[in-house]
């Protein structure tokens, strides 16, 4: 083993885990860095290298190699300007605009929310795939709150909130129609479109997806009425308001993908839905919409930071 590499050695405790999803639990790796080292043959269980869904057994003797980090060749900061809510150690909490890409992708190689944080960001997560810090998202035209990580402890810290669903989501999104005073749960899998791989459509072999709305105020009449949504979703899919909403008939005013056609409202999907976590103050249509970011550094108490959006 290389000397800058790390090793992990572990006594299996219990019976029929994934290895995966097993050294998560008990490491500071995330599942996918886990998985890829798998794939690279740098886990190991009683000495022979296994496959990310090997099932454990207990009394088993696991072992991890982790290679030392490259230096970053891909990833550049960059001065672009966001407004920052809040920031300690641990996290910084922005207000992202519409228009702006949260990370390298196809298309997509510089002028990104992770090129504008870099400079403040310390964590080694995610580098790799050009995410740093990254442990949520928001689509290029979405605006609103985003928590960064910036150490490894608090990406890993934040990863697990959002995982077990303790990371609150809420957006509010101006469509068309109005789908009463009840609110509406859509429960719809949802997958790439083979055809166009830049659309989300929803079809049974995808991922399950869960989206919560209800209104908050409609205005005008027949086809031309609006409606405010207050949005929880409860899965984070790509696109995935945009398209359970429309799924639901209840498109996005000015969405170009999966908005109404004919759209003649001459508004820009750029600010809405709107991406927020209201701490506290829950009276509806409230201006108010606040962030609970967490303190996440090791033997630390936790406390919560409200970050007005």
């Amino acid at each position: 083993m290389n000397p800058d590499e790390q090793r992990i050695a572990l006594h299996v405790d219990a019976s029929g885990e994934r290895v995966d999803k097993y050294l998560a639990s008990h490491s500071l790796l995330s599942r996918s860095a886990l998985q890829r080292l798998a794939r690279e043959g740098r886990v190991r269980v009683d000495g022979e290298p296994v496959e990310p869904s090997y099932k454990l057994r207990k009394g088993q003797e696991l072992t991890v190699e982790v290679p030392a980090a490259e230096p970053d060749a891909v990833l550049r900061a960059e001065d672009i300007p966001v407004e920052i809510l809040y920031e300690d150690e641990d996290a910084i909490v922005v207000n992202k605009p519409a228009g702006l890409v949260v990370h390298p992708a196809y298309g997509h190689n510089t002028g990104t929310l992770v090129n504008a944080m870099l400079a403040r960001i310390e964590s080694r997560t995610g580098r790799e795939s050009g995410r740093p810090g990254i442990v949520h998202r928001l689509d290029k035209d979405t605006s609103g709150v985003m928590v960064i990580a910036k150490t490894d402890v608090a990406q890993l810290a934040l990863s697990r909130q959002l995982q077990q669903q303790r990371f609150g989501k809420e957006y509010l999104a101006l469509v068309w129609g109005d789908p009463g005073p009840t609110e509406t749960v859509v429960e719809a899998p949802l997958v790439r479109d083979p055809d166009d791989r830049r659309r989300v459509v929803v079809r049974g072999s995808g991922r399950e997806a869960t989206t919560r709305f209800r209104r908050i105020a409609a205005w005008m009449s027949g086809k031309d009425k609006l409606a405010l949504l207050h949005v929880r979703p409860l899965t984070g899919r790509t696109h995935q308001i945009r398209v359970h909403l429309a799924y639901a008939h209840f498109p996005i005013v000015g969405d170009p993908v999966y908005g109404r056609r004919g759209d003649t409202s001459g508004l820009e999907p750029r600010s809405l839905p709107r991406c927020v976590r209201r701490d506290g103050d829950r009276r509806q249509g409230s201006a108010r919409h606040h962030l609970g970011a967490v303190r996440c550094g090791e033997g630390r108490r936790h406390r919560r930071a409200r970050a007005k959006a």
